[in-house]
């Protein structure tokens, strides 16, 4: 088994097989030919037909990814504008929803607050009808 060496030569001075504009041009040529044949374009499929990561046109090529997702449909500006929208959209939902809680948090009181009075009437009427309770009247008998 072969160990790799380190070369104590700097990094401008190691041939690394391809150049950065190489790679950029291939990988627009990748572009273009998926393109022209309605393949299914990413960034991975992208990746995989130039032989790159797709790490490294994240990272390195940045405009190359921005252009892909500008071709699908997925701009990071179309994408943050989309969520922007729902999270308005959201917000709007969220708030007429706390509205109406609120109001049914004081219909709830009011109709508890009712049904309490209509106990207390039942119990008291009860009273009555089974003769343990004398119902005094305000006025005095004539």
């Amino acid at each position: 088994m072969k160990v790799p060496t380190l070369t104590n030569k700097p990094t401008a001075q190691r041939s690394s097989g391809r150049s950065r504009q190489k790679t950029s041009e291939m990988l627009d040529k990748v572009i273009d030919g998926i393109l022209s044949t309605n393949g299914k374009l990413s960034i991975s499929g992208v990746a995989k037909a130039a032989g790159v990561t797709p790490g490294l046109i994240h990272n390195t090529y940045p405009a190359v990814a921005e252009r892909i997702r500008g071709l699908m449909g997925k701009s990071v500006r179309a994408q943050r504008d989309s969520k922007h929208q729902a999270l308005l959209k959201e917000r709007e939902l969220n708030r007429a929803l706390r509205a109406e809680n609120a109001q049914l948090s004081q219909d709830l009181a009011r109709l508890a607050s009712v049904n309490q009075t209509l106990i207390l009437e039942l119990a008291q009427l009860k009273g009555v009808a089974t003769g343990k309770v004398v119902l005094l009247s305000s006025k005095p008998a004539s």
